[in-house]
This record gives structure tokens, C-alpha cells and sequence, in this order.
């Protein structure tokens, strides 16, 4: 549970912050991180075998990355939706002093902040919920499809793991496989979501994990290397899917309810991971029942992906109306209406960044 809040405060803090040309860069480094610290896992469980201090040697980085937490920065729009004005201007400030944007500083006033975000002011309501996931066309589509992708993604990746463990390889080499092959799935990634869009590569990347684990159905148990392989491939092809739904799942929706629908979204793909175990024992009826499964529910969550809509390039949604106005303007008009509403906060990125 509590990993789970530590990566939704990751990935809300970055996108919000970040500048719209380097978020699918950032999103990436930051998925390049679980992969990496997959990698030194296995390093440190197999030095470390006695379970109780390798809890210890796990645990104790965390309370490093406490201490420093406290010098992040709020989101300042979230702070602004929240009318918490005077603390967002103090941050904006903030963030333009370490970014060298010293000529900013005194240009951003409440009076300034007021002005740009009048519109989002009077149309945002004092609390969110649950409820509000589903409450509008456009954001109870994007939820729906959305929980396809985050379950079907949990759920065929923690069926592959166990499929692998079947095969008899050893548990450290397993992890390192599994490490290893999402340092290219990654970065396949960010090249599509960069150059093609964020829908075709959650698609795509779940319907070629579905098919992947399927073809495994017709491979006799004697070729094993070709086994391996297809689940290798299916790995990353997951591996991709979760590099892009956190980025994809962020940019979706609204500041208001962005860490209230990643938080939904990510409770699906726990569930997932409680169900994929489960399916394992339908092969008591029929030997390649379970990768029916894992394999069909990646595809037809690819399938509902193609439903989303898409985020290439476009600043981040502040309101619901905002994701709710996508539907009725063209993409140039959604993207001059939202623009309008980042302006401060483009202002003070950083010199090095792309124009």
C-alpha cells in the first residue's frame, strides 16, 4: 500500500510539473528506475539469503528518501484548484528561482495566478470523488477503458511470472530476465509515444502481449527455448503497457481527479494481481486454459484502448470540463484553450529545456 501512494505521488508530482515536450522522456527514466532497482534486487537477494536481513537491506533506503521528500514541491495546480492561492505562488516562485528563472519571480502575483485560472475557478468544486470517475461521458469512457488496461496488464504479467516459474529456471534468473528485457521494451516505447501517440502504444503493446502468450499455446513443451522466449516477449510488451498507462493514466484525466482515477486504476491492477494466481488452477480442466486467459484479456484490453482518447503533445486537463470539452473542439482548439491555463507554469521550466 505503501509503495503504491509513494509511485501515484511520483507520477501526479512529475506530470504536473514537467513541461508538456518532456513528459514521455521523464515518464520513461522514471519506469527505467523500477527496472534497474528489479536488477539490484536480485543482486542483493542472492548475496543476502536469510529473508529477515534482506527486509532490513530493502527497507532502509526508504527512510533516506523520507527525509529528503519534505523539499519536494507541492503542485501548484493542484494548490490553485484548491484554493490554497498564496501557498501555489510561493511554489511558483520557488520553482523559478532553482530553475534560473529570476526574472519570473516577481512577475508571478496572485493577482497574475487569479487571472489565468479564473475560468477553472468558478467552474471546480470544493471536493471530488469516487463518483466523479464515472459521472461524465468522456470520463466514465476513459475509466472503463482504462481499468481493461490497468487489470489486464497486472493480470498477464504476474501470469507469466508463474507460467516462467513452471519452466524450472531458477528464481534469481528469472528477476533478471525480467529486468533485463524491460531496458529495450522502454525505450521502443518512448520512441512510439513520441512519434506515433500514447493510444497506439497502449494498444498495440497489450494486443502484442496477448498474442505473444497465445502463440505459446501451440508450441510443444519439448521446444522450450521458443517458450521462453514468447513469455519473454510478452513481458516486455507489458512492460511497455505499464510504462505508458502511468503516463497515459495522468495525462487522462483532470488535475482535480488525477490522483483519484490513477489511484482507481491502480487498485484494478492489484486486483489483477490477486485473480491471475487463481486462473493458474483452471488447468485442472485444460492444460492451456490459463494462457487463454492471461493471453485474451491482454488482447481485448488492447482492443478497449483504442477507445481513449489521445494526448500527444497536448498540456495537461485542469478541470473536468476540460476533458469533457475534448469531445466538441478540434485537437487545435483544445490545445489553445488548455495552453492558456500552463503559461505560468511553462515560464519557469528550466533554460535547457526545448522551446
Amino acid at each position: 500500500m505503501a509503495l503504491s501512494g509513494i509511485i501515484l505521488n511520483c507520477v501526479c508530482l512529475t506530470l504536473e510539473w514537467i513541461p508538456t515536450q518532456v513528459r514521455t522522456i521523464t515518464g520513461t527514466m522514471n519506469g527505467y528506475c523500477y527496472s534497474i532497482g528489479q536488477l539490484i534486487l536480485v543482486a542483493v537477494a542472492y548475496g543476502i539469503r536469510d529473508w529477515r536481513w534482506l527486509q532490513l537491506a530493502v527497507s532502509l533506503p526508504f527512510f533516506i528518501f523520507f527525509l529528503y521528500s519534505w523539499w519536494f514541491a507541492e503542485s501548484a495546480r493542484w494548490q490553485i484548484l484548491t484554493g490554497k492561492m498564496e501557498d501555489a505562488v510561493q511554489a511558483l516562485k520557488r520553482v523559478a528561482k532553482v530553475n534560473g528563472k529570476k526574472e519570473e519571480v516577481e512577475k508571478i502575483t496572485l493577482e497574475i495566478v487569479k487571472c489565468n485560472m479564473e475560468k477553472d475557478l468558478t467552474s471546480t468544486k470544493s471536493t471530488y470523488t469516487v463518483i466523479d470517475l464515472v459521472r461524465t461521458p468522456t470520463i466514465r469512457r476513459i475509466t472503463v477503458c482504462l481499468s481493461m488496461v490497468w487489470f489486464s496488464t497486472s493480470f498477464s504479467y504476474y501470469g507469466l511470472a508463474m507460467d516462467l516459474q513452471n519452466f524450472g529456471f531458477s528464481i534469481y534468473l528469472i528477476q533478471v530476465i525480467f529486468g533485463v528485457v524491460d531496458i529495450p521494451a522502454k525505450f521502443f516505447c518512448v520512441l512510439v509515444m513520441s512519434y506515433i501517440g500514447r493510444r497506439v502504444t497502449q494498444a498495440g503493446s497489450l494486443s502484442l502481449a496477448g498474442l505473444a502468450v497465445l502463440m505459446n499455446i501451440f508450441v510443444p513443451p519439448e521446444l522450450q527455448a521458443l517458450r521462453t522466449s514468447l513469455a519473454v516477449i510478452g513481458k516486455g510488451c507489458l512492460a511497455s503497457s505499464f510504462n505508458c498507462a502511468y503516463l497515459y493514466t495522468g495525462e487522462l484525466y483532470p488535475t482535480v481527479i488525477r490522483q483519484t482515477g490513477m489511484g482507481f486504476c491502480t487498485t484494478m491492477a492489484r486486483v489483477g494481481g490477486i485473480v491471475a494466481p487463481l486462473v493458474q488452477m483452471t488447468s485442472d480442466y485444460f492444460q492451456f486454459l490459463p494462457l487463454i486467459i492471461y493471453g485474451g484479456a491482454a488482447f481485448l484490453a488492447g482492443i478497449g484502448a483504442y477507445f481513449l482518447p489521445e494526448t500527444l503533445n497536448l498540456p495537461l486537463p485542469e478541470t473536468i470540463q476540460d476533458t469533457e470539452s475534448k469531445t466538441e473542439v478540434s485537437d487545435e482548439e483544445q490545445k489553445e484553450t488548455i495552453l492558456l491555463k500552463s503559461t505560468d507554469l511553462e515560464k519557469i521550466k528550466p533554460a535547457g529545456y526545448p522551446e
